[in-house]
This record gives structure tokens, sequence and C-alpha cells, in this order.
């Protein structure tokens, strides 16, 4: 079978950052995926489930509550490997692109301190493996040590 898009990357020496996964296009409609990579694959560990499954629910909650581009946010969720998450969004962009809004949502999950949306056994079918201060220590560290200082390098993809 031939290789999906997201297992040819070079994983070894991929960073952490922000990256355009593919580009696919419905008519004339382009779907931007971004790869929100939180980690060095197989060099860091992975983030646990209950910090990833929180994030999800503060990042796909704000993303669509978002006054000017909810409209244009089609899915945010966790990659498999818990390495980091998908961003997909409507419009044929770059990571330069989504820098602020990306910022706008680390803060906002860095900074989160009240009930997690959707935590709850009628919303959510593992309501329970959500950790908030975990999770706000992900966003933060990601948030300072490679969002607010973005280099090239991590938002291209290695060969």
């Amino acid at each position: 079978m031939k290789k999906i898009a997201s297992f040819t990357v070079n994983h070894l020496d991929l960073l952490r950052g922000v990256y355009v996964s593919r580009k696919d296009y419905c008519g004339d409609h382009c779907i931007t995926t971004f790869d929100i990579r939180m980690k060095e694959p197989n060099r860091e560990p992975v983030i646990n489930t209950a910090e990833l499954h929180a994030m999800e629910h503060l990042g796909a909650t704000f993303l669509r509550n978002d006054p000017i581009l909810s409209d244009e946010i089609v899915y945010f969720g966790p990659m498999g490997c818990r390495t980091g998450f998908y961003l997909l969004m409507k419009g044929e962009l770059s990571p330069a692109d989504i820098l602020p809004l990306l910022r706008k949502l680390f803060t906002f999950m860095a900074e989160f301190d009240a009930e997690i949306p959707g935590a709850a056994p009628r919303d959510c079918g593992n309501y329970l493996d959500m950790n908030l201060p975990m999770a706000r220590f992900e966003a933060s560290k990601f948030l300072t040590e490679v969002l607010e200082n973005i280099q090239p390098e991590n938002m291209i993809y290695p060969k």
C-alpha cells in the first residue's frame, strides 16, 4: 500500500512547531491540515491522555467560538502518537497565517481555570480522563518555548 502523507514526514529530525501537513480540495475549496507538533517525536515523552483530552476539549471549544475564525475551523483533535494536534481549516493557509490564532489558543489553555467544557457524562464518552493542571502546563510550555519565538525551521518539515 502507498504510505499516507503523515507517514512520509521525517520524524527523526522533526522539531516542535506548526507545519502544513496537507492541503485537500473539495471542488474549488481548500482545506489545510496543520500539524501542531508539541513534542519532538521519539525523543521526548508524549503527552498523557488525560491532559491531551483536556486540551482537546478546551481547544475545540475555543476555536469554534472564535468571533472571527469560527466558521473557518473544520476540526481540532489529537494525533494518535500523542505528540500534538491536527487543526483543519478552510482556506489555503500557511503556518504564519495562523500563528496569532494559535498564540491566543495556547494562552487560553494555559490560563484556563474553570470547569472543562463538555467534561460531563452526558457530553463525553470518557469525561473522567482529563487533567487540567497538566494541560495548562503543556499549553504554557509550548506557548513560551515554541509559539512566542517560532523560527522558520519550526514551520517547514525536515527533509
